[in-house]
């Protein structure tokens, strides 16, 4: 089968999206961008033939009662696989670290915490990928990483350890374990055990073991020939393609909004990195655009930085700015001065949630600058990139557009993340018919 591709090097993500030859998304695949670009191409390229063979099983299912629930279980129940087959490798690399001649006194102790650390990981991890599991990420390195420094902290106390030494390590392995790529033949044995976990959890299917097995061995031989691969995103220069296989993120994100929302005319991206105004015709083809300065202000990033100046996880930015009994006038979206002036508020007693309605506020506003720049905003108005997920920044958009421009049909997808990878592919099945 030949297949399209299309790679968004985000700062902070890196995104796949795979068409076939009609155009049709088959899959999608994310992954962090970590230092190594080439390897954050080729996870979340993998991570989208990934999901592919997930929507070609679900097809060869059909219509067979319960085929909907059966293909989420599998879902889970390979992800539990992965995890755990990266649990493994995990722990291997961390005791490999332990033969350096700085750990020769405390090895013994070392090895004891690791092995307590690991077990109990292996131990809470089909909870983990339980029906109906809170996740805060699905990415390896935050669950494996969240679990790893809370065991490790009172484990390493118990065997007088020092828990510096013990987190030198995990950073050490945990660089490793991200840089692998698993080849197709590790990633089918995963598909085939989850779906023999799933076949025993899930019930009232009329699909029987030896036929979904069956289905999934098919999928598993259908080859996804790379026939194009388009590159771009804010890292686009360091992909492992040629300067053909390069767009722009204007390009593909004018596209990729074109093709989720054929009525789209004005598009507002917000990365981790920057933010983009686009202004598109009725074929997706970008009329004009405006993007901000090389500062990060009003970005991902700045999110980001502010999130861990609060201490808590950035997608709690959103909720907790939207319990907010009023908006507090932030002066700067500066990153630098940002944390400063956060600082002294809560200092002088201001409520957390409303300084962070009031940061959500200002974020918008210079988005808003952007897109009167870039020609204003038009019927209809697509929100893409990472901080489309965020809702306290949607609900400051919607108000804004409405206080500006009246109403305008404002689109907001699930897969809005995916929007530039989306273009890219497009631009990649151009390019081979």
């Amino acid at each position: 089968m030949r297949s399209f591709i299309g790679i968004d090097l985000g700062s902070t993500t890196t995104k796949a999206v795979l068409m076939d030859e009609n155009r049709i998304v088959l899959g999608r695949g994310i992954t962090n961008s970590r230092s190594n670009y080439d390897v954050a191409a080729k996870v979340s390229k993998q991570e989208a033939k990934i999901s592919a063979r997930f929507t070609l099983f679900n097809q060869a299912l059909g219509t067979k009662g319960g085929a909907d629930r059966l293909l989420a279980d599998l879902e889970r129940n390979f992800r539990l696989e992965q995890f755990l087959s990266e649990l493994k490798l995990l722990e291997e690399t961390c005791e490999n670290y332990l033969d350096h001649p700085r750990f020769k006194e405390s090895k013994s102790g070392l090895k004891q915490v690791l092995a307590t650390v690991f077990k109990q990981i292996e131990t809470e991890a089909p909870a983990i990928y339980g029906p109906g599991a809170d996740r805060k990420s699905d990415f390896f390195r935050d669950i494996a990483g969240s679990r790893f420094m809370n065991i490790a902290e009172s484990a390493g106390k118990q065997a007088g350890v020092s828990f510096d030494t013990i987190l030198n390590i995990y950073d050490k392995s945990i660089i490793d374990i991200e840089s692998l790529v698993h080849p197709d033949g590790v990633v089918s044995r995963q598909l085939l055990s989850g779906l023999s976990r799933a076949l025993k959890e899930v019930a009232g299917v009329d699909v029987s073991e030896v036929e979904a097995q069956a289905a999934l061995k098919k999928v598993l031989d259908i080859e996804l020939e790379e026939s194009y691969v388009v590159g771009t995103g804010y890292g686009r220069v360091r992909l492992p393609f040629p300067k053909e296989h390069i767009r722009s993120e204007i390009l593909c994100h004018g596209m990729g909004a074109h093709m989720m929302f054929p009525g789209t005319r004005t598009v507002l991206d917000i990365g981790g990195q920057d933010t983009k105004g686009i202004q598109i015709d009725e074929n997706g083809i970008v009329a004009n655009f405006q993007m901000n300065d090389r500062c990060a202000a009003g970005c991902g990033r700045y999110l980001g930085y502010i999130a861990d100046e609060m201490k808590i996880g950035l997608h709690e930015l959103g909720p907790i700015a939207m319990k907010a009994t009023k908006v507090t006038r932030i002066n700067s979206t500066c990153t630098v001065f940002a944390g400063a002036e956060l600082r002294d508020r809560l200092a002088l007693g201001e409520n957390r949630a409303d300084i962070l309605a009031g940061l959500h506020r200002a974020i918008m506003l210079r988005a808003m600058s952007i897109l009167s720049r870039s020609g204003g905003v038009s019927n209809e108005f697509t929100f893409t990139g990472g901080v489309a997920k965020n809702e306290s920044a949607v609900n400051e958009l919607r108000k804004l557009i409405k206080e500006n421009y009246g109403d305008i049909t404002i689109n907001i997808s699930d897969e809005s993340i995916y929007t530039g990878a989306l273009g890219g592919a497009s631009f990649a099945h151009r390019a081979a018919n």
